[in-house]
């Protein structure tokens, strides 16, 4: 009874943490940089919220991330560490891209089903190698999730940059999908769409699985207690390649949502550094997939706030991301002290 109230309190300490420093960073760092802070602090809470266009694009914003997110947990709560969700991500929208600019007869619905299928499939790929590797071979899926991802990338790069790049576009982007290859939008004339609603979706099949089902007890147990999954007659082993698979599934599944309905285009880059974040957001969450919606509500109301100030108090690009790395700095902090305890991480 004591380690289980012992591992709640380090549970809740790494949730209390991040999302109150979330809260009291921007406060501290507008009172000392702002001429005006009452105003601006006023812009940066309520900014994000105040006409359907910002609202629209912060809950977008949280969709993508909390897509992220729940590939890392799932991958966690298998006993795996996906370090390649960057590149799933990307490798997965150009996946979709391509599926979405293939000129042919079929229905809008069904072109995105087969995006969305492309996009799922490639993330899939990546991760089932790694999972793969660490069940046959005992290699580190941390690094080799990682090395794949990382060697895929510039893959990503030439198809965007050569193959698949429109000739009347300034950036390096394809074309603009056609209106009946976008998801549904339902804040226009914000980024809105539908992947809103199939994430919540999937965090509670997710929920329902581990909690609800007996496979979904095993794959807890392996990922949570191997030694004692080993004594009840589980082999953990046979959750990392299943673990991987699905965890690169979903974020390739991030990447068909950012490209059919974040930005209706395939652009180089435009991962930006989503995976990392759905990284940090799964270890502040606790690996608890009911607690990536508030988790991700907050950071997408930092990153949307800290747009809202930079465009109307005149702050600089980097005021996002430094808020975001102090926050970030302090959710590692529980992890930290756990350590310094002589605790297994």
């Amino acid at each position: 009874m004591k380690k289980h109230n012992s591992i709640n309190k380090d549970l809740l300490l790494g949730i209390i943490i991040p999302l109150g420093s979330a809260l009291v960073i921007p406060l501290v760092f507008i009172f000392f940089v702002s001429d005006e802070p009452l105003k601006t602090l006023g812009t940066f809470f309520a900014g994000p919220w105040s006409n359907a266009w910002f609202t629209g694009n912060t809950l977008d914003s949280m969709a993508l991330l909390v897509t992220s997110a729940l590939a890392a947990l799932i991958a966690f709560r298998g006993g795996c560490f996906n370090l390649g969700c960057e590149g799933q991500i990307y490798l997965g929208g150009c996946a979709a891209a391509i599926v979405l600019l293939h000129k042919n007869s079929l229905p809008g619905i069904l072109i995105l089903f087969l995006a969305a299928l492309a996009a799922a499939i490639t993330g899939g790929l990546m991760g089932c190698v790694s999972g793969v590797l660490r069940k046959k071979l005992n290699a580190n899926e941390l690094i080799t999730s990682f090395l794949l991802a990382a060697s895929l990338i510039p893959l990503g790069d030439y198809l965007v940059s050569a193959v698949l790049r429109s000739p009347e576009m300034n950036l390096l982007a394809t074309d603009k999908f056609s209106s009946d290859r976008l998801l549904f939008k339902l804040l226009p004339p914000s980024s809105l769409s539908v992947s809103v609603i199939i994430i919540l979706f999937l965090i509670l099949l997710f929920q329902l699985f581990i909690n609800r089902t007996a496979a979904g007890y095993r794959f807890r147990i392996s990922g949570a207690a191997p030694d004692l999954a080993l004594f009840a007659g589980i082999d953990p082993a046979k959750r990392f390649t299943p673990a991987m698979a699905v965890s690169g599934s979903l974020a390739g599944l991030a990447g068909f949502f950012a490209v059919a309905g974040t930005y209706g285009m395939c652009y180089q880059g435009f991962s930006g550094g989503l995976g990392w974040n759905g990284i940090a957001l799964a270890l502040i969450a606790g690996n608890e997939p009911l607690l990536l919606i508030p988790a991700a509500l907050v950071f997408g109301s930092i990153k949307a706030g800290a747009s809202a100030v930079m465009l109307s108090a005149g702050f600089g690009f980097e005021t996002a991301a430094f808020i975001e790395a102090a926050v970030l700095l302090l959710a590692a902090l529980p992890f930290g002290i756990r350590y310094l305890r002589g605790r297994k991480l």
